[in-house]
């Protein structure tokens, strides 16, 4: 029996009833249930909006990420419907998944129920694990997969079982069909292989043979990049070149506010465990794959939340490390019950004003825009009001589609019928795709992303209602442009809030032509 497992005499009904594997099941249910009694709160998110349209455009891929999430959005569709939480189930799976699978890792480490628990409960209190578990998003299966692939590479470690990196791949594949954020992983592994004694393991042909399994998965997304003529790296450049700079300092506070501040003695300790200790030597490489992600991400200012994958595998360490620290005859382990506590009311007190949409909007508003909405942490480079953007950008859609369908009830009947609906970006695009049929609008075009290269379809430009577009982009392609209506939203994103709705008219030159004017990735 693993440390920290000791229970009363009472068989084994009661020992399984009260072990390690049952803590960290029943944490995962709670976050699963989190999400599923709240996924009905507020509305669409901008991006799932954006997710439903690809799907229904299936391809090898898209501008902006790989065509798992399309794949996955169609699929929950398909089988469950429309609803937010038809939506939001699969995404809440793979978060509770993740707990799980922090539990698993602290037990392959010879942590009992004390470190398996600490492990679980520190993933499931953290912003950044909460967060995306409650829309559907690429970041909640690029978390699954690449915590899947370290779980993967722990096991590799321990038990020498060097068929394993097959396993490796695969998941480190379907992370690259997800998010291509798992090269900077991959490359995290190799370089910790390196430089620690696991690199043993590069001498024999596994390692090589998991890599290519895993490459085998981004190859359909790199023939679609190559027809179309690379609009991703095209996209990541103009994506780059808009994130806010963040010094490594700043970079080190972002994760810790949103890995949780009270979990930072915890993934602290289990880092110090790979990197410092003769117990953590065997699996010193999971310590340098978090090292050498955070310099990565940090040179090249990338969001904060890309680093949140390789915390699991530090807090399963750090629970081992605090359970053999306390947990040890005549140690006194009320202050590990007492962090815990600290870590579960921390969740408790954090998650409805952060990520989670548990709380009435007027009730939220009045608490975040005391402090400027987003607290601090930005998420985007978009200004913020009331309401964090992760929260914001869930208002606003219907309202908005409903101003645009007034404007276009109202042309002639002539133009009626032939006339289009332009769009500034993708999360406005999206609304109108999904929520504009039943209000008599067409399907939408935007320059926005990937709906940029769905194009103009037979839109020839005669008469054009738009939302969201800049007039003066408007003003180099139609002759006649009248300001219709304005859309007005609360608690919405302040760039979605009194947008012009234009009719434009009289295209100055042929609208196949024009519609590179109107192309923008980022």
């Amino acid at each position: 029996m693993r440390t920290g497992d000791a229970v009363p005499e009472g068989g084994s009904a009661r020992r399984a009833l009260l072990g390690g594997g049952a803590v960290v099941l029943s944490l995962a249910f709670v976050k699963l249930l989190v999400h599923l009694l709240t996924a009905r709160n507020y509305g669409y998110f901008r991006d799932e909006l954006y997710y439903i349209a690809a799907g229904e455009r299936l391809a090898l891929g898209y501008v902006d990420f790989p065509p798992f999430v399309a794949l996955a959005t169609a699929f929950a569709r398909a089988t469950l419907g429309d609803s937010p939480l038809a939506l939001r189930l699969l995404p809440a799976l793979a978060g509770a998944t993740v707990v799980v699978l922090a539990g698993l890792m602290a037990r392959e480490l010879g942590g009992g129920r004390l470190a398996q628990g600490l492990a679980a409960l520190a993933v499931l209190v953290a912003p950044n694990f909460l967060v995306f578990g409650t829309f559907v998003s690429m970041d909640a299966f690029d978390q699954l997969f690449q915590v899947s692939a370290a779980y993967v590479l722990l096991v590799i470690l321990k038990r020498d079982r060097p068929r394993l990196w097959l396993l490796f791949g695969l998941f480190a594949g379907l992370g690259l069909l997800t998010k291509v954020t798992m090269l900077f992983f991959g490359f995290a592994v190799l370089v910790s292989l390196l430089v620690t004694p696991a690199r043993r393991h590069l001498l024999t042909p596994w390692p090589w043979l998991g890599g290519v399994v895993a490459l085998a998965f981004l190859g359909p997304y790199l023939l679609w990049n190559a027809q179309k003529g690379w609009p991703t790296l095209e996209f990541w450049v103009e994506y780059g070149g808009k994130v806010d700079e963040a010094s490594p300092v700043e970079f080190l506070l972002e994760q810790i506010v949103t890995m949780q501040p009270p979990a930072l003695p915890l993934w602290l300790a289990g880092l110090a465990f790979y990197l410092l200790t003769r117990e953590g030597r065997p699996y010193r490489a999971l310590g340098w794959v978090y090292v050498v992600l955070f310099v990565v991400f940090a040179a090249l200012n990338s969001r904060f939340y890309f680093l949140a994958p390789a915390y699991p595998a530090l807090f399963a360490a750090g629970g081992v490390a605090v359970e053999r620290f306390f947990w040890r005859r005549g140690r006194r382990r009320w202050p590990v019950l007492a962090y815990a506590a600290v870590l579960a009311v921390s969740g408790v007190i954090v998650a409805p004003i952060t990520v989670v949409p548990a709380l009435p909007p007027a009730t939220l508003a009045g608490i975040t825009g005391a402090f400027g909405g987003d607290a601090g942490v930005q998420v985007e480079t978009r200004e913020v009001s009331e309401l964090p953007q992760i929260f914001a950008d869930r208002f606003g859609w219907e309202g908005m589609v409903e101003t645009v369908a007034r404007v276009h009830e109202k042309l002639p009947p002539e133009e009626r019928s032939e006339a289009c609906v332009l769009a500034g970006n993708y999360g406005e695009a999206g609304a109108i795709d999904f929520f504009g049929a039943e209000r008599g609008l067409p399907k939408a075009i935007s320059g926005h992303n990937n709906y940029y290269l769905w194009g103009p379809g037979d839109c020839d430009g005669e008469t054009v209602v738009s939302v969201g577009v800049p007039r003066e982009r408007l003003e180099g392609v139609f002759g006649r442009i009248g300001r219709a209506d304005t859309v007005r939203c609360r608690y919405c994103m302040p760039d979605e809030d009194n947008l012009p709705v234009y009719v434009s008219r009289d295209p100055r030159l042929p609208f196949e032509e024009a519609w590179p004017r109107f192309k923008h990735y980022d």
